[in-house]
């Protein structure tokens, strides 16, 4: 599920109710311990606790007094935190030449 690199840690296989309470833990511990940036190339299945994971790193995080980013959010993810208008709150990291996915504001 969790792979760390360094500073980065990768997740892999599903994001769901079934199992998002161990990933968590699991995720949580590691950013504790200096993760910095959370890759999601790996994720298949997801759903919406996926979001309120990523949202409890980032408090996870900030208690560390750090900042985290995501990288290769998956279309499904950007998606429902556009749903949510949480959005703007997922810090991502750009590979050279890509462009974050715009999102939209409504007044």
């Amino acid at each position: 599920m969790i792979r760390r690199e360094g500073e980065r840690m990768v997740v892999s296989g599903a994001l769901t109710l079934a199992n998002v309470a161990a990933v968590l833990g699991e995720g949580s511990a590691a950013i504790g311990e200096g993760v910095r940036t959370v890759d999601l190339g790996e994720v298949g299945e997801l759903d919406s606790s996926a979001l309120a994971l990523l949202l409890a790193w980032l408090r996870e995080a900030k208690q560390h007094g750090r900042g985290l980013s995501f990288e290769n959010l998956p279309q499904g993810m950007i998606a429902i935190a556009r749903l949510y208008g949480v959005a703007d709150l997922l810090p991502r990291s750009l590979a050279p030449g890509s462009t974050a996915p715009k999102s939209s504001s409504h007044r």
